[in-house]
């Protein structure tokens, strides 16, 4: 991961991020100053960030807000109050409300961000100075540390690009902490039919299928929020199991970026988990996220180890063959 530390200074009233890249420190600098590019990595799994304004110089203003996966928004705004391309610049970074006035129950912070060349990249280091102890503690106890270090340990694949990040590579699947995972997979074919293929029932049958031998027999999707879904599969003759299907709602729709569903296993009294599904098309290839959410550490673990990741895999594979009849 690129983080390589995160330390909190109650006597300097500071927190420093350090993380190293395997790229030049002008690409760095451009993924930090373009807030399309951003947008992909400022914010932790599950509250991506939206730039509605991005001006990028001494004085100037980028508002912004995070968007949970129940479609909560978190409001701030950075002021630039200086600039020195490509090696540093600094913002005041405020929280908001939706109307961009500051939130005087949360406290704002200068906060500098530094960019070195390395003997294998370049070096990030943000710094963020609080006016006092309780204001580093109370941000601190917000999750602040670790939804910084998820945001930019995602900064990888926009530096590389899609096609260098995960062509290739298959399904792959990273535990982010206890109750999260990040499954990603790149898909060959652009955005929309990617989209397409996860909302409409004639195409989601084709490929959802996990291991060969197993058909979808069940596929209702309502697409809105608050809208309903129900699978299920059945095994082909000669393949052994049991018939089983998943339902759940819709809870956030932005067609071709992102949907976020809860999932359930029918017939069941497990828990639900919380999927997050976010799709980025770069160079004619699609990259899909999904983030899923589970109660607890031990039920994270006991999906993992039932084969999940091959059996994404699986349908991932035939996915690329049914776009490409598309």
């Amino acid at each position: 991961m690129p983080v390589t530390d995160v330390i909190t200074d109650p006597e300097a009233l500071t927190m420093t991020l350090t993380a190293d890249f395997a790229a030049p420190v002008e690409r760095l600098w451009e993924a930090f100053t373009d807030p399309r590019q951003l947008e992909r990595f400022w914010g932790p799994p599950g509250w991506p960030a939206t730039f509605t304004s991005f001006d990028f110089t001494p004085g100037g203003r980028a508002d912004y807000h995070l968007t949970s996966p129940r479609g909560e928004k978190s409001y701030g705004w950075w002021e630039f109050l200086s600039i020195s391309q490509p090696a540093a610049f600094e913002v005041l970074d405020v929280f908001a409300d939706e109307k961009g006035a500051p939130d005087t129950d949360l406290p704002d912070a200068r906060m500098t961000f530094a960019f070195d060349a390395t003997a294998d990249g370049s070096r990030l280091q943000s710094v963020t100075y609080f006016s006092s102890a309780d204001a580093l503690e109370q941000v601190v106890a917000m999750g602040m540390v670790e939804g910084l270090t998820m945001a930019v340990n995602q900064l990888d694949r926009v530096l590389e690009g899609l096609r260098a990040y995960a062509a290739g590579k298959g399904t792959q699947t990273e535990i982010l902490d206890d109750t999260h995972v990040r499954i990603t997979r790149l898909i060959d074919g652009p955005i929309d039919l990617v989209w397409r293929a996860h909302q409409e029932p004639e195409l989601i049958r084709q490929w959802l299928l996990g291991p060969d031998g197993w058909r979808m027999s069940v596929c209702e999707v309502d697409g809105r929020v608050g809208g309903a879904y129900r699978y299920e599969w059945e095994p082909l003759e000669g393949t052994e199991g049991e018939r089983f299907g998943f339902d759940g709602e819709t809870l956030l729709i932005e067609p071709p970026h992102r949907a976020v569903t809860t999932e359930h296993m029918t017939g069941t009294d497990f828990p639900s988990t919380l999927n997050d599904l976010s799709l980025y098309e770069e160079d004619g290839a699609t990259l899909i996220t999904l983030v899923i959410e589970y109660p607890d550490a031990q039920t994270r673990d006991i999906v993992l180890a039932t084969g999940m990741t091959d059996g994404m895999e699986a349908s991932y594979a035939r996915l690329e063959g049914v776009l490409a009849g598309v």
